[in-house]
C-alpha cells in the first residue's frame, strides 16, 4: 500500500505532465489544421507555453510535410519520462525502453482521441446556445479542428431531414478507436 504522500506525488506528476502534453498535442493539432495564433489571445498564451522546449528542439529536429516533428519528439519524451517515475514510484509498469514507448505512443494515441472526443462535444453544445448569425472565435477554430473527421462521415452519410448524426457517429467512431486500437497497442506494451 502506498503511503498518502506518495499517492500526492504521484497526482501531481500525473497532473503537471498531463496539462503539459495536452497544451502542446493542441498546438500539434492547432498548427497541422493550419489555425490562426496570432489573432486569439488563448491561443498566443498555448505558444507562449510550449515555445521554450520546442524553440529549442526546432533546432535539431526539423518539420516533415505539415508535422511538428518536434512536438511530437517532445511529448513522447514527457510522456515516458512521466511513466518513467510513477514506476519509480512504485506504480506496476516496469515496462523495458521498447513497452515503454509503445505504452507512451499508446497513451498518446489515447489523448488525440478523446481532444477530438470533448472537441465535438463543446462543438455541439455550442451550436445548440449560439445564435446561428453570430460570431465566436471558438466555435471556428472547434470547427477547424474537427472538421476533417466528421466530412468523412457527412460524405457517407448526408443529413436526415435536415438533422446532422455525423457527430454522434463519429463520436461512437472515436470511443471504438480508444477501446480497440488503443487497447491492443497497450497490450503490445505488455
Amino acid at each position: 500500500m502506498l503511503s498518502p504522500f506518495i499517492i500526492a506525488l504521484i497526482f501531481l506528476i500525473n497532473t503537471l505532465f498531463g496539462i503539459y502534453i495536452f497544451l502542446i498535442m493542441l498546438r500539434l493539432l492547432l498548427q497541422w489544421r493550419r489555425v490562426a495564433f496570432r489573432r486569439d489571445p488563448i491561443l498566443k498564451t498555448l505558444l507562449k507555453i510550449t515555445d521554450p522546449p520546442l524553440n529549442f528542439l526546432y533546432n535539431i529536429i526539423p518539420g516533415w510535410r505539415n508535422l511538428d516533428v518536434a512536438a511530437i519528439v517532445l511529448m513522447m519524451t514527457l510522456k515516458m519520462l512521466e511513466l518513467k517515475l510513477l514506476s519509480w514510484l512504485g506504480m506496476d509498469n516496469n515496462l523495458d525502453l521498447f513497452g515503454l514507448f509503445i505504452f507512451a505512443f499508446a497513451q498518446l494515441l489515447s489523448l488525440l482521441i478523446y481532444i477530438f472526443i470533448f472537441a465535438i462535444i463543446i462543438q455541439v453544445i455550442l451550436s445548440w446556445i449560439t445564435p446561428a448569425n453570430s460570431y465566436n472565435h471558438m466555435t471556428d477554430i472547434l470547427d477547424d479542428l474537427t472538421e476533417p473527421l466528421l466530412r468523412v462521415v457527412r460524405n457517407k452519410l448526408p443529413p436526415v431531414q435536415g438533422l446532422d448524426f455525423s457527430a454522434l457517429i463519429m463520436l461512437v467512431i472515436l470511443q471504438l478507436a480508444d477501446i480497440l486500437v488503443v487497447g491492443f497497442i497497450q497490450q503490445l506494451a505488455l
